[in-house]
């Protein structure tokens, strides 16, 4: 920045050769005297030192030298003044750059400094510069700051004692305003500092010296390469015209500007700056979020998160991840990695397969398959030395020694690294598979992972994985899960939303279409709510599968308000290494409040299915209200059934059961328990047999009748009034679905009864 030259400002003043008449032995303000006038003054045409010069002799304890002419003073442009003067003779005095500060309409600016340093002469016939910058800023450096002048007369003093004879040569003015650019504008640049920015030299010291030294302005990384061979943490706001290269293990943090943008700028590679910027967060206090900046991020292979912070293996501390898109760029980074290998289980270790074969090759978090494995059976851990591996889930029905499938499925964010990991957030983020790989895979253990209004565009076999116990408390709140697997029929499936293995699990007003399931449910305490998940296809009489599938028995959740759209709940304990060992059974779950649909599905399409794995299982706490079934395009048989593919429940056990308040809209056989009836006896007869008709759930008893309640007198074969009470005899007929209402004698009539197909005590 030069005025001279962007606006052709005239700064300096003219030569004493064009004459002393615009040179002032005052103040320099019109009307003053001049050293043409005062005959005090000359002008020496030769001198051996100077090109022309002014001669005079100091006769006043101030001899003051000022051009006449308005030098502008402009905001923001800094001015420096430069004379050389000499003593010939005489008293030797001091002599110092000085002036006259002047404002529009000719008045003089008070209470501003208007003189510079002073020099002493100490020699005849030695010439001396002297120099002084006059400003409008508050600024290192400037000697007169005349923050409201519009122009000065500008010149030189003399002090000290008079007598002496000294020559002044002409004096300069120039624009300096370039100096004070880089302050001005806030900036402090590493190459300053002595960074080279070669690639080879470790430049991490000029950065810290260079961020020390910024004292709140920025510092530029102007164009170069970097090599940083140590951690740097910037405190000031920093902008990269360059990038930077370091190791692994080395930190890049960024105290003012912690956010995605600034580690793309550093780095200029969008996924090594992605994990930078997160090694930074997990291991910088003073940041608990990383901002994406709605920057797509566009990932080449899975990105290992323990890997990318390289120092931690655990991490309890909130931190959030937020407003961003991640999206899977095709490529062989991302396929299958299948094992097949030899392993022996015994119900006595429960989680862990031994004497496993090939187990290097077998990775944690893969999926494992195989005769007598549940849904949703990881690789935890991996014991290469001692053969051993650490399942997610306990296998029903693999005693003995068989090949498993061990399928490690590839994921964006990969958390498997960690050995523990809580209070991890994902906030707002999309992760978009595009049918190439899985999403999310959360670490083994940890607390409060949470997945907020995040979107899961297309994975390929998982949305999202957990491992192990990774998953207690997770929430998972308003997230859209689209699925690649829309235009197959739903029973050819393989994709799916979640799993979770451990309790507390908030799923909560998120939306999921056409996945073969939207979760797989392990644990207790869980609270499934205002989603809206619907698994259907185009196949007229479509095969319908499980949307949500809960394996474990007693598992004291609700599921409420939610849209199930083509698809059923499933309750299990196909995670049981014991399933005939009954301890608390079924129990402990309240369906309400939801919308069951049913499109062209199959008349034997159930909504709430049990599916035990064991003998002697039965249900202790089921309570499903104030529901919503309807069909469109066909009828379904009814909304409830047992799985008998490996066995039954004992309905002599059934208990604290409760069917009511719901609605049935294209349902052949609706659902009550109680089920409330009137039962009509037009000939006489001591024992009324009354059949529930299908009612009672599960094709349960009639095992406890609660009410009887005549509607219309009682009358025997004489048609007279009969006052007798009856007693109920339940748990009659060929499939104790039946109950006789017995009397002292024949009689007929009508009564109102309720029974139920459980004991509720």
């Amino acid at each position: 920045m030069n005025k001279v030259i962007t606006d052709g400002l005239v700064l300096m003043p003219t030569p004493f050769a064009d004459g002393l008449g615009v040179w002032s032995s005052g103040d320099g303000t019109p009307g003053s005297d001049t050293y043409d006038q005062s005959g005090n003054g000359a002008f020496v045409p030769a001198d051996q030192h100077f090109d022309g010069c002014l001669e005079f002799v100091k006769t006043n304890s101030v001899a003051k030298l000022r051009y006449m002419g308005q030098t502008s003073i402009l905001p923001g442009c800094y001015l420096r003044v430069t004379a050389r003067v000499k003593c010939l003779s005489g008293a030797l005095p001091d002599v110092r750059i000085a002036g006259w500060a002047g404002q529009s309409g000719g008045s003089h600016l008070g209470g501003v400094v208007e003189t510079g340093p002073s020099v002493s002469l100490t020699g005849y016939g030695d010439v001396v510069e002297i120099s002084a910058i006059i400003g409008t800023g508050q600024r290192t450096g400037v000697d007169m700051v005349w923050a409201e002048a519009d122009y000065g007369h500008i010149g030189l003093d003399f002090t000290g004692p008079n007598g002496g004879v000294v020559r002044v040569d002409d004096i300069e003015i120039e624009d300096i305003t370039g100096a004070f650019l880089r302050d001005m504008l806030g900036v402090v640049d590493v190459r300053d500092y002595g960074a080279v920015g070669d690639g080879v030299t470790d430049d991490s010291a000029a950065f810290e010296a260079a961020d020390n030294d910024a004292d709140g302005r920025e510092v530029l990384i102007t164009k170069g390469t970097y090599f940083l061979g140590d951690s740097v943490t910037f405190v000031n706001q920093v902008r990269f015209e360059g990038t930077v290269e370091m190791a692994e293990e080395h930190r890049l943090v960024f105290q003012k500007n912690f956010d995605y943008a600034t580690y793309v700028d550093a780095f200029g590679n969008e996924e090594l700056a992605f994990k930078k910027a997160y090694q930074a967060l997990l291991n910088f206090s003073d940041h608990e979020s990383l901002d994406l900046c709605g920057r797509r991020i566009t990932v080449t292979a899975p990105i290992d998160m323990q890997a990318a912070v390289n120092n931690r293996t655990q991490f309890e501390t909130r931190r959030v991840i937020h407003n961003g898109q991640f999206q899977a760029e095709p490529g062989p980074a991302w396929d299958d990695e299948v094992v097949l290998a030899q392993a022996t289980y015994s119900a006595a270790d429960p989680k862990e397969l031994r004497n496993v074969a090939n187990i290097a090759s077998i990775q944690v978090g893969s999926l494992v398959t195989g005769n007598g494995v549940g849904r949703e059976v990881y690789v935890r851990e991996v014991d290469v030395a001692g053969s051993i591996i650490t399942l997610s889930q306990e296998l029903f029905d693999a005693e003995g020694t068989q090949q498993f499938t061990f399928t490690r499925f590839k994921y964006i964010l990969d958390f498997s690294g960690f050995t523990k990991h809580s209070d991890m957030i994902l906030d707002r983020v999309e992760l978009r598979c595009n049918g190439e790989c899985s999403a999310l895979l959360i670490a083994p253990f940890g607390n409060l992972f949470q997945v907020n209004d995040c979107q899961f565009i297309r994975p390929k076999d998982r949305a999202i994985s957990s491992i192990g116990a990774g998953c207690q408390g997770m929430i998972i709140d308003r997230c859209n899960f689209e699925s690649d697997e829309s235009g197959t029929p739903s029973h050819l499936r393989k994709s799916q939303c979640f799993n979770t293995n451990a309790n507390d699990v908030k799923v909560r007003n998120c939306r999921a279409s056409h996945f073969r399931h939207f979760a797989v449910m392990h644990g207790g305490q869980s609270i499934i709510a205002n989603n809206h998940f619907f698994n259907g296809d185009d196949e007229p009489d479509g095969v319908r599968v499980a949307g949500l599938v809960l394996t474990k028995p007693n598992c004291s959740s609700t599921i409420s308000g939610n849209y199930i759209d083509n698809c059923f709940v499933e309750w299990t304990n196909e995670h049981d290494s014991e399933p005939d060992v009954p301890g608390y059974s079924f129990g402990g779950l309240t369906i309400s409040g939801n919308i069951f649909l049913s499109i062209d599905g199959q008349p034997s399409t159930r909504w709430i299915v049990v599916k035990p794995y064991g003998t002697d299982q039965f249900i202790n706490g089921l309570n499903v209200q104030g529901n919503i079934f309807r069909t469109y395009h066909g009828s379904i048989e009814r909304v409830e059934a047992v799985d008998t593919t490996y066995a039954d429940l004992l309905y002599g056990r059934m208990r604290n059961i409760l069917f009511e308040g719901n609605a049935f809209h294209g349902i052949d056989q609706p659902t009550r328990n109680p089920h409330i009836n009137v039962h009509e006896q037009e000939s006489v007869d001591s024992t009324w047999v009354v059949d529930t008709e299908n009612y009672l759930p599960f094709g349960g008893r009639a095992r406890t009748i609660d009410a009887l309640v005549p509607l219309k007198a009682i009358k025997n074969g004489s048609n007279s009034n009969v006052f007798a009470q009856p007693y109920a005899v339940p748990e009659k007929g060929a499939n104790d679905d039946e109950f006789y209402i017995v009397w002292p004698e024949p009689v007929k009539g009508e009564i109102r009864y309720s029974v139920r197909m459980d004991n509720p005590a």
